[in-house]
């Protein structure tokens, strides 16, 4: 069972730790961070925890109720740093644009981290002003509210799995990196027309974009069916509704 959290008011260290610091929930985020970049997720545990932050490693059960909350507050914390980086304009599609490139870069600055905390929900503050602004721009901009639910989600799940896409080739050793990005000359580049005349065509376009991100890319296209989806439900007038609602009165179903 895991040990019930101390509430924020009473669990404030009386006395700094052996290297004069006074814990809080964000210093433990910070240099939960930190081990993550420096070792991955297996070198993430409460013992090295704790030393690194001159504690006891029971101490941080004071601040959270196991490794796995910790790791909710550190995706909470990459989605926090994300909104902290970006601002809106007004403009609806630019705005989750910008929003969505903020999100993939927050989580690519700690490609450990990314990894273990891109398929999870954290419930907490910063996440959920992220869902609540996505889904504002787009009710705001004329979206019913299934049309609205049906482009966050692919929005946010599109931004999360390029995130940890990308955090994966960012975290294996840079030799194995290196290899795997030659690849594209050292040996798509030399196949045989004879045998593969498609990769051959197109193999120095391919040595050109494949060790890029498609993030950029493939969000634009989601924006871009959106954008028209909503159009089309201004063209018919089905206002709020979406097309949900035209369906309705069209069939009285």
């Amino acid at each position: 069972m895991a040990k019930k959290v101390v509430p924020e008011a009473e669990r404030r260290r009386r006395r700094p730790t052996r290297q004069g610091t006074v814990l809080s929930e964000r210093l433990i985020v910070q240099t939960a961070l930190r081990m993550l970049r420096e070792h991955g997720s297996a070198g993430l545990t409460a013992r090295r925890l704790g030393s690194a932050l001159g504690a006891d490693p029971s101490t941080l059960y004071r601040y959270f109720a196991g490794l796995d909350d910790l790791t909710r507050a550190i995706g909470e914390e990459l989605m926090g740093r994300a909104l902290d980086s970006w601002a809106p304009t007004g403009t609806w599609r630019a705005d989750l644009h910008a929003l969505g490139l903020a999100i993939h870069a927050s989580y690519l600055a700690h490609p450990q981290a990314a990894l273990l905390t891109a398929s999870r929900v954290t419930g907490r503050p910063r996440e959920i002003e992220v869902d609540e602004t996505i889904l504002g721009f787009l009710r705001g901009a004329g979206f019913g509210d299934a049309d609205a639910v049906g482009v966050y989600h692919a929005f946010i799940d599109l931004a999360l799995a390029f995130a940890a896409l990308d955090a994966g080739a960012l975290a294996i050793k840079d030799e194995a990196r290196a290899a795997d990005e030659d690849m594209w000359t050292t040996t798509y580049a030399r196949l045989s027309p004879a045998t593969h005349p498609h990769i051959a065509a197109t193999a120095q376009l391919l040595a050109d974009r494949m060790n890029e991100s498609a993030y950029p890319v493939v969000l634009d296209t989601l924006l871009d069916r959106a954008e028209a989806r909503l159009a089309a439900v201004r063209s018919r007038g089905t206002g709020k509704g979406g097309l949900r609602e035209q369906r309705v009165s069209e069939t009285g179903t």
